[in-house]
């Protein structure tokens, strides 16, 4: 049972799955009305000491009471101290404890006291759990089912967590906050010294092993909060797939940037399987797609984190894409702008009449088309500020980048004042790179450092890539539409025949596997299944010469190494030939019966794809598209989606893979038929949502699209049932 308060998303897809994120109300977490410390302590040196005192001074800040609750004691740090939470007096009427924290290294033992006190959040710091092996695992378990089963609606962070939440923030500072998420709270404190440059955080979550309360849950709630301008997160796992994706579609909806550092990039969650599919797709492939469907902004480097999370909470929407490099020399700016193209910045060429302005103020030897070169800022007069006033007054311009390499006083002082002064007439977006490894200067400490409206970079990749996120994240925000809202909440048709093919825990057969497509409406060719030579010569006259033969039998993947595919067969001989030595070669790869021999209709030329679907452990089905054919181990070149999502994610899937212009048309050959292969990927989606629970894996390859106009026919499948 949970509070009414609680939305649990009880809408679900046709997978059971939800399409609402549950929300909890944080409010009273981070700003309770009274707060109990249990196991709370002041005894010299000792850690739990040091915890109280600071948990004190918090809830004096945040204007909670605190209560100090402790069997062995009758007072701490003199405050009154309770042996219960029962024990702990209240007036007629005044609220629940909002929150306890549990100083103690069993936390589950507590639990029945906080249902019966009805507190809202507990926080539990022991560690000794999932994280330490399998006896650790079961202890959580058992913490996580005592949450679960509380009939008050009592809500855990941690176990295995810290003081971050708890932090003392700098309440001097103005504009939009970041609010930080980590499951590691060392990981977290670059961000949180951020503060010493004049960049407002608001919240710390150390969500620790996620018993109960985990990264969807905060993501959920700050991104509601009109103070938070963008979400920074570090995070080790994720802990449910859907619900993440919930709330990062939530945050996308709010137009709230996400800004993430996702660990596990290596071999670690690699899985193996039979399919083409499932070889292809890695694990952090899928979170990497997941990601980018809902606009989170993966970074790889807590420097990369605190930069883009800073840029992307203070700047305003970008008025044009085109981004202008400014510098005092040539081969800084080339530098420079070769870094923003290669990121995909759009570095406009600025047109003859604005080239010819900027060059009332600069020589006219140097290039002012982009980047400009002013060949050293002007010092003495008003000419720097009339060059940058001219640069972003053109509509083209909606990012200036100015990489200021060393200090080199006055032309640095007067150029870092100037662009300051520039920032404040503009709602563009000014980025100042201060490459000087000190750090020291007045320059940079105070003047920059000092402005709300400039953003600065230590480094040329952190700036540039902070631009590029922050200009997807707009674009991405500005033409949101949730794939939740069209997510199928009814099975088709199809599901039914689907479910009489399948087989729990085998192979199916490639006549079986296609009958899976036909249910689903995707196309494959005119064929039979016979178990004789004359019954292939009466199929191969009925489907049409030139015909194809493969041995089809439960549990055989890539039967041409195995000799069992025969084609371009145009007479009765051949056929009769064939038959026979598929059957030959078949005992001879230990294949002790087939199920018989497919006689296959001949698909004309066209380009060879693959589709399939796979089973991802944190996010559950998934969809891929790519390159397919023989080679297609080899070329590896494929894009992979989480369901649910519709026709434009498909279309940008087939926009990422090498093959594309292949499907455009090139070198003269025609255009292939896009709008059908988008037909199939949706389909194969419709399946993995419908039978992801009982189908493990699907492989349709090759997938022929043929020319525009004439479809797609699925030559070949392979389905693994789970």
């Amino acid at each position: 049972m949970r509070d009414p308060d609680i939305d649990t998303g009880a809408d679900t897809d046709v997978s059971g799955r939800p399409l609402r994120p549950r929300t909890v109300d944080l409010d009273r977490f981070f700003r309770p009305t009274s707060v109990a410390v249990i196991g709370a302590s002041d005894t010299p040196g000792r850690p739990n000491t040091g915890i109280t005192r600071q948990l004190r001074a918090w809830s004096e800040r945040v204007g909670a009471r605190m209560h100090a609750v402790n069997p062995g004691r009758e007072t701490v740090d003199g405050l009154p101290c309770y042996p219960d939470l029962a024990s702990i007096p209240s007036e007629p009427g005044e609220d629940p404890i909002d929150l306890a924290v549990i100083l103690l290294a069993d936390p589950a033992a507590v639990v029945p006291q906080l249902v019966e006190a009805k507190v809202r959040f507990a926080v539990a710091f022991a560690s000794g759990f999932a994280e330490t092996g399998e006896e650790g695992r079961a202890a959580q378990r058992r913490l996580e089912q005592l949450i679960a089963d509380a009939p008050t609606g009592l809500r855990l962070l941690g176990p295995n967590t810290n003081l971050n939440a708890f932090e003392r923030f700098r309440d001097d500072l103005s504009g939009p906050a970041i609010a930080l998420i980590t499951q590691s709270g060392h990981q977290g404190r670059p961000l949180f010294t951020l503060q010493e440059l004049g960049i407002r955080l608001s919240h710390w979550a150390p969500t620790g092993n996620e018993a109960d309360l985990e990264v969807a849950d905060f993501v959920q709630w700050f991104a509601d909060q009109p103070e938070i301008g963008a979400i920074a997160a570090y995070i080790e796992g994720i802990k449910d797939g859907r619900g993440f994706l919930l709330a990062a579609d939530h945050a996308a909806r709010r137009g709230v940037p996400v800004v993430a550092v996702k660990v596990g990039r290596t071999d670690e969650g690699a899985r193996m399987a039979q399919s083409h599919t499932g070889k292809l797709t890695g694990a952090d492939d899928v979170v990497d797609a997941a990601f980018k469907q809902y606009g989170v902004i993966r970074v790889d480097g807590l420097d990369e984190l605190q930069d883009t999370a800073a840029l992307l909470a203070r700047a305003k929407p970008p008025t044009a894409p085109g981004v202008v490099v400014y510098s005092i020399s040539g081969g800084t700016g080339a530098h420079l702008a070769d870094m923003a193209s290669a990121a995909g910045l759009t570095l406009p060429q600025l047109g003859q009449a604005k080239q010819d302005e900027l060059h009332q103020w600069i020589p006219e030897y140097l290039s002012v088309a982009n980047p400009v070169d002013n060949g050293g800022h002007p010092v003495g007069d008003w000419r720097g500020r009339k060059i940058l006033d001219a640069i972003l007054a053109d509509p083209d311009v909606g990012v200036l980048i100015c990489p200021i390499t060393g200090p080199f006083p006055p032309m640095s002082d007067k150029l870092a004042q100037d662009l300051v002064e520039v920032a404040e007439t503009t709602d563009k977006l000014v980025c100042v790179i201060w490459g000087s490894p000190l750090g020291t200067e007045e320059a940079y400490r105070t003047t920059l450092l000092g402005s709300s409206r400039v953003a600065v970079f230590r480094t040329f990749g952190n700036c540039v890539k902070a631009v590029a996120a922050y200009l997807r994240h707009h674009e991405f925000v500005s033409d949101y539409h949730s794939p939740f809202d069209a997510a199928p909440r009814e099975s088709c048709a199809g599901k039914a025949k689907a479910q009489r093919v399948l087989k729990p825990g085998e192979q199916l057969s490639e006549f079986a596997a296609k009958q899976l497509l036909r249910a689903y409406g995707i196309r494959v060719p005119r064929e039979q299944l016979v178990n004789s030579a004359a019954g292939a010569v009466r199929a191969a006259g009925v489907v049409g010469y030139p015909v194809v033969l493969k041995g089809s039998a439960p549990g055989v993947a890539h039967k041409t190494e195995l000799g069992l595919v025969k084609v371009g067969l145009t007479s009765a001989s051949q056929v009769r030939d064939a038959f026979r030595e598929l059957t030959d070669n078949a005992r001879a790869a230990g294949i002790p019966r087939l199920d018989g021999v497919l006689v296959c209709q001949m698909v004309g030329a066209g380009v060879e794809m693959v589709v399939g679907m796979g089973r991802d452990v944190t996010f559950g089905p998934t969809v891929t598209v790519g390159m397919g054919g023989v080679f297609v181990e080899v070329l590896r070149d494929t894009a992979v989606r989480v369901p649910p999502f519709g026709p434009a994610d498909v279309h940008a899937m087939l926009r990422e893979l090498r093959c594309w212009p292949l499907l455009e048309g090139v070198r003269g050959l025609p255009p292939m038929d896009v709008d059908a292969l988008v037909d199939v990927v949706l389909r194969v989606q419709r399946m993995a949502l419908e039978l992801g629970d009982d189908l493990g894996e699907l492989d349709i390859n090759p997938l022929v699209v043929l020319e525009r106009g004439k479809g797609a026919v699925a030559l070949d499948a392979l389905a693994v049932c789970r």
